[in-house]
């Protein structure tokens, strides 16, 4: 498995990040995402703790902190009521199509349950995933997690 530093991003990750998001996107969805729009949410986040956080996957062997990030993620928040706790919400993971199969969201993933444990307020992980992308429901199912009875509906603006 590879040396890997887990970190919470900050602003010198930001460009990574929404490049990050901008080829996600390409290759997920076939959606072609504006970089200008996308920075400006990677920065809304970073500026606003109250939207969430991320974490990035940087090579522990590098010293340019653009270059080595490898991987990233984002956690934002859901209030649950019926459970009086905090889902987190893992949103725009990618790792670098290069570094795939070489367990590095596994250990992000061990990273951000670890997070999560040492807050009680914290009840849950949650993420959506498309449902043509069978190799990441084949990596979330792989590392436990288990796909719920709900179905995801949306109304865009």
């Amino acid at each position: 498995m590879m040396k890997l530093n887990i970190l919470r991003a900050g602003l010198e990750h930001t460009a990574s990040i929404a490049r990050m998001n901008q080829m996600m996107a390409l290759e997920t969805e076939a959606k072609s995402l504006a970089y200008d729009d996308i920075f400006a949410g990677v920065t809304a986040v970073m500026q606003d703790p109250s939207l969430g956080f991320y974490l990035v996957a940087c090579e522990a062997s590098s010293q340019d902190p653009d270059d080595a990030v490898l991987a990233c993620l984002a956690i934002t928040y859901e209030w649950s009521d019926w459970r009086n706790g905090l889902f987190w919400w893992i949103q725009s993971v990618y790792v670098n199509k290069q570094h795939r199969s070489k367990g590095i969201f596994r250990q992000m993933y061990q990273a951000v349950t670890s997070l999560a444990r040492q807050d009680a307020r914290i009840c849950g992980l949650r993420l959506y995933v498309e449902k043509a992308n069978q190799d990441a429901i084949r990596t979330y199912l792989g590392i436990g997690m288990t796909e719920t009875d709900y179905r995801l509906m949306e109304e865009m603006f």
